[in-house]
C-alpha cells in the first residue's frame, strides 16, 4: 500500500482544515486506517484511526470532539476533518495502514509521507 496525504497549510487559530490520504491498491478497504502527528522535536502520537469499514473510530484525547476520521473506500481515501484548530496541533501529520487496530505508531505497517499543518495564534 503507497500512501500519500494532501491539505496541509498554514491557518490561524480557530480555522478549520480537512487532510486527505489517497491509497493505491485494490485492498485500501482491508486495512485499518490511522493519522499521527509529530510536532518539531517530539515524538510521533496518535491521533484517530478508523476501522476498515468506518463503523469504529477512535481519537486522542487532544483532539476528541475536534477532529473527525472518516473514509470512502470507493475511493481508497481516508480524511482527517480538523476543526478549532489550536497552536498545539502544529506538526506533520502522517496517515499510516495496518491490519490490526492500533493507536500507537508500531502497529501500523505502511506510511506516507507527512503534510504540515502549522496553527498560528
Amino acid at each position: 500500500v503507497q500512501l500519500q496525504a494532501s491539505g496541509g497549510g498554514l491557518v490561524q487559530a480557530g480555522d478549520s482544515l480537512r487532510l486527505s490520504c489517497a491509497a493505491s491498491g485494490r485492498t485500501f478497504s482491508m486495512y485499518v486506517m490511522g493519522w499521527f502527528r509529530q510536532a518539531p522535536g517530539k515524538e510521533r502520537e496518535f491521533v484517530a484511526v478508523i476501522n476498515w469499514s468506518g463503523s469504529s473510530t477512535s481519537y486522542d484525547d487532544s483532539v476528541k470532539g475536534r477532529f473527525t476520521i472518516s473514509r470512502d473506500n470507493a475511493k481508497n481515501t481516508v480524511y482527517l476533518q480538523m476543526n478549532n484548530l489550536k497552536p498545539d496541533d502544529t506538526a506533520d501529520y502522517y496517515c499510516a495502514a495496518g491490519l490490526s487496530y492500533s493507536t500507537i505508531p508500531g502497529g501500523m505497517s505502511y506510511w506516507g509521507k507527512g503534510t504540515l499543518v502549522t496553527v498560528s495564534s
